[in-house]
């Protein structure tokens, strides 16, 4: 019996042609990634952790995938602006960025964003967690957490602390920190960490709460004391701090990070190639060593699945502290 086909039968084979042709489209544009040059946001200035991060990636990844690597600081807005422009991205698989534990912050901070985190970006990596370490001035009236607690609970509102900024990790933390110790502290903030840190160094505050490369050379040349780590385990960097944890406070657990993201629309086999570089690059001996001794920062390395539900876990554990310390931007 002849085959006459109608209207709707040629309809649905030129459908499937080009389906067909799209698919064998993004296939090729896959296995041709990456053709140009890859962009790294960094929503931050160039020198501190974020861009750091970034820069232990750029080498690796320039030498596995063959193009050149970008990074390109975009600072401003407590991050908001350099996420802002990965979000809006084209989602090709040349645009990235490395973002660390302010983004999740955000998200409560700011009613507001120009950005939907859901919708408008997926995680890559977690590449690495650095744990926040108390420091105290030389002249402050307390050596260890538990003379800090002693000192705080007889002396309400006597202590005041620094931050980098409003909604910053270090900030966070030591809302935690007076949360789960019930001493009343008072905030005072910076507009970045290398402010804050010549005033404990210079003996205007007592007590700062920051991730360990800022920390570690000051503690080890005497100008500064370490009394505890926000992790559940010790530093190898820093073997002789005890963690609050050890030191009766399990609960005070807090740290930046930093993970790498893209368009949410980009290509899932990009993000998969993209994230098995990086977790290559993080785990190798090398960075690894370097993480862990000079940087304070544990090395991750995570699958895109593993990164997005990190990002959500510490999205509700700082949501929760936030509201209930009742932090509000200036």
């Amino acid at each position: 019996m002849a085959f006459h086909p109608t209207r709707r039968h040629l309809l649905q084979a030129g459908s499937a042609l080009a389906a067909g042709a799209a698919l064998a489209g993004t296939a090729r544009a896959q296995g041709d990634w990456p053709a140009r040059p890859i962009r790294i946001v960094v929503p931050y200035t160039a020198g501190g952790f974020t861009d750091q991060m970034a820069r232990l990636l750029q080498v690796g990844l320039q030498q596995r995938l063959g193009q050149p690597v970008i990074v390109d600081n975009k600072p401003g807005a407590n991050s908001i602006i350099g996420v802002d422009a990965v979000a809006k991205a084209a989602p090709d698989g040349y645009t990235f960025g490395v973002f660390i534990a302010a983004y999740a912050a955000n998200t409560t901070l700011y009613p507001k964003l120009p950005y939907d985190p859901k919708k408008d970006l997926t995680g890559v990596s977690l590449m690495g967690v650095s744990p926040l370490v108390a420091a105290v001035a030389m002249n402050a009236p307390f050596k260890t957490l538990a003379e800090l607690v002693a000192y705080g609970r007889a002396h309400p509102g006597k202590i005041s602390y620094a931050s980098s900024g409003t909604g910053s990790a270090a900030h966070l933390t030591s809302e935690l920190m007076r949360s789960v110790t019930g001493v009343d502290m008072v905030h005072v903030p910076y507009k970045g960490a290398a402010p804050a840190l010549a005033d404990l160094l210079g003996g205007q505050v007592p007590l700062f709460l920051d991730p360990p490369p800022n920390l570690i050379q000051p503690a080890r040349a005497g100008k500064i004391r370490l009394i505890g780590v926000a992790s559940d385990k010790r530093l190898p960097a820093l073997p002789e701090v005890p963690t609050f944890a050890e030191q009766g406070y399990p609960a005070l657990l807090g740290s930046t990070w930093a993970a790498m993201l893209a368009p949410a629309a980009t290509p899932a086999a990009i993000v998969q190639r993209m994230s098995e570089e990086v977790a290559r690059i993080i785990r190798s001996p090398e960075v690894s060593r370097r993480l862990e001794q000079t940087m304070g920062t544990f090395p991750e390395g995570s699958t895109p699945q593993e990164c997005n539900a990190f990002i959500a876990a510490e999205t509700a554990k700082w949501a929760q502290v936030i509201r209930s310390a009742g932090v509000v931007l200036d």
